[in-house]
């Protein structure tokens, strides 16, 4: 492996675990998935990181640092093994760190203060209080009159 594609693997290794620990893992997750299609890599090689990340998230709530750091050399170890000349280029490497990147710099990393009102009366309904929804559509049923 050239020594810009082992970099590039170390910098993906990183930034993978440290999305591990997100909200945004699932998103990432799916990025990865598609590219390890791409070059290849079969399925155990998502299952790996779920399970990665299932320790990750152990080892941070006990707060033992030694496994982060554990978790992140196996996931380079691992992501080296699975770019082995010929399966990626540098440029696809690139590309999908560019892509974790984005999710990493669009990650909500600290919580925000929420304040919900309502108003207008007596809801009876329910209240759906959310974070940020997007794609909403809203279908309304108006019963007809039996008259």
């Amino acid at each position: 492996m050239d020594s810009e594609l082992a970099a590039l693997a170390a910098s993906g290794a990183t930034t993978l675990v440290s999305l591990m620990v997100t909200d945004s893992w699932m998103h990432a997750r799916e990025l990865v998935g598609r590219y390890f299609s791409r070059i290849g890599a079969d399925e155990a090689s998502i299952t790996h990181l779920d399970t990665a990340r299932t320790r990750l998230l152990a080892a941070e709530a006990r707060g033992d640092a030694q496994t982060t750091r554990d978790i992140t050399n196996q996931s380079h170890a691992y992501l080296r093994h699975l770019l082995q000349p010929g399966s990626a280029t540098s440029d696809d490497l690139r590309d999908l760190l560019t892509s974790l990147q984005d999710v990493t710099n669009n990650a909500d990393t600290q919580p925000s203060t929420v304040h919900n009102t309502i108003s207008g009366g007596v809801q009876n309904g329910p209240v759906i209080q959310s974070g940020r929804i997007t794609g909403l559509t809203l279908h309304t049923h108006h019963p007809t009159d039996p008259a």
